[in-house]
């Protein structure tokens, strides 16, 4: 088979990308590319293929997509469906729904089909590849639209004016009308998988079929178009703050992002002089080492989770940032910031333990309570503000009485409903997104924050075992 396929999976942002090729004609496409293209350039090389087009689904909200930078790598046409067209500040071939991008000069080559499937956004496309011309659909390139077990959201946009349910009822005549109209042998690859805030219901699996989906799929389902919208719509978790910033940078001419960029070491003097100007410093070590010593007024998101997409929850689009990182992985932080658009980044603080030794009265601790400690303070505390930072469906499954909703996408939206001045807890799952918060309320001047331990499962099993003892 001369057709090419190899899916590229960034766990971390839950992002599928893909290099579709002819071996025969060595042609070949990428569909929705991260922004780091490397890999997909070290993929060409290593298959004898020669990118000519890169191939957007839609608008992306959740990552900044690499067509530009693969423009300038490999001369490579941008491709976005016919709706995009007179949308972007760069050329592009908007192409409508039933044209052909054929990877080779004959019949014989492989050819892609563009199916207009709006619905998560006016312009969303996906692409059917057939080995040859006469070949029945051997794969289809979903985007946003269909996903492993869910369905793209058709929310959004509601903040730029798109009503969730006129795009909903898109979305059910392209799932219906278009993608169901193919075969169930039809191998589904998605843009998304477990873990994106595009969806509620993503599977870990990145690969399905046509006739997977249309079986166990529940949006699938035999179903109205108003039960449909109302089905798709309910549950959904708030966006990330950064999504708008990246919807509307993946339309611009911007810098292209090189991954060998120098970034510049700060001692800790350039550092508090950065702050002062309205830079965050964002310490993505673990959330034990940030516990024990950190520079006062930094935010806490450990590279070790999804490090880009917490740190859009609770920096702005656009503040400068200062890294501290363990050494050796400031590049890698810097380089995940640049996935989501978040080019701001003025360097990395050189040596940080060192400096925090030498510089003791910058440096604070975390407070931390284990589940116990918690139960223990808010017996003594009236005043407490507790603080559940999860999201929407994790909290409908349980929560600690008297807690307070804000999920961590919502936190510095409405940070105006806490009192600054009163002893804080926050928890959330697991312990990640907590210290994320509380380092956040730290930084926003909060005077005593804490956060669970092992967070509200941690808590909830000491209420088990207390219970059963």
């Amino acid at each position: 088979m001369s057709l090419y396929v190899n899916q590229h999976y960034l766990a971390c942002l839950s992002h599928a990308s893909y290099v579709v090729g002819d071996t025969t004609s060595g042609q070949a496409v990428v569909i929705d590319p991260q922004r780091d293209i490397s890999l997909y350039l070290d993929d060409a090389r290593e298959h004898g293929l020669t990118i000519t087009h890169v191939i957007e689904t839609h608008f992306h909200a959740d990552f900044l997509s690499g067509h530009l930078e693969l423009a300038e790598a490999c001369g490579a046409r941008i491709v976005f469906g016919a709706a995009a067209a007179g949308r972007t500040d760069f050329p592009i071939d908007a192409l409508a729904n039933g044209s052909i991008i054929r990877l080779g000069d004959t019949d014989d080559n492989v050819h892609l089909e563009i199916l207009e499937t709006p619905g998560h956004t006016p312009e969303s496309i996906s692409i059917v590849a057939r080995e040859t011309k006469s070949s029945t659909p051997h794969a289809v390139f979903t985007g946003d639209t269909l996903f492993i077990g869910d369905v793209g959201r058709p929310d959004l946009l509601a903040s730029v004016g798109q009503r969730a349910d006129d795009l909903g009822r898109m979305l059910y005549s392209s799932l219906r009308d278009k993608l169901l109209a193919l075969p169930d042998s039809t191998l589904v690859y998605p843009a998304h998988g477990a873990g994106s805030a595009c969806g509620k219901n993503l599977s870990t699996n990145t690969v399905s079929t046509i006739g997977e989906q249309r079986r166990f799929n529940y949006a699938l389902a035999p179903m109205s178009v108003d039960d449909f919208v109302a089905v798709v719509t309910e549950g959904q978790s708030t966006a990330p703050l950064y999504f708008l910033h990246a919807a509307t940078i993946n339309r611009q001419i911007r810098e292209v992002f090189h991954e060998d960029a120098p970034l510049a070491a700060m001692s800790i003097d350039d550092v508090l002089s950065a702050m002062k100007s309205g830079a965050a410093v964002v310490d993505c070590r673990d959330d034990a080492d940030f516990a024990i010593g950190h520079l006062r007024g930094s935010i806490n998101v450990g590279l070790g989770g999804r490090f880009a997409e917490y740190t859009g929850e609770v920096v702005v689009a656009g503040t400068p940032i200062v890294i501290v990182a363990e050494a050796g992985r400031e590049r890698e932080a810097f380089t995940r910031l640049a996935r989501i658009g978040f080019d701001a980044v003025i360097g990395y603080l050189d040596d940080p333990v060192k400096q925090f030794l030498e510089n003791p009265t910058l440096v604070a601790s975390a407070s931390r309570l284990t589940a116990h400690e918690f139960d223990h303070r808010r017996t003594e505390l009236d005043d407490l503000q507790l603080v559940d930072v999860r999201n929407k469906g994790e909290v409908e499954a349980g929560t600690i009485t008297g807690a307070r909703h804000i999920d961590l996408p919502s936190l510095t939206r409405r940070v105006g409903e806490l009192d600054r001045s009163k002893p804080t807890v926050v928890f959330c799952a697991g312990g990640y997104r907590s210290s994320i918060a509380a380092s956040t309320l730290r930084s926003l001047g909060f005077v005593d924050v804490s956060d669970i331990l092992g967070g509200y499962n941690a808590w909830n099993s000491g209420q088990r075992v207390g219970m059963s003892s």
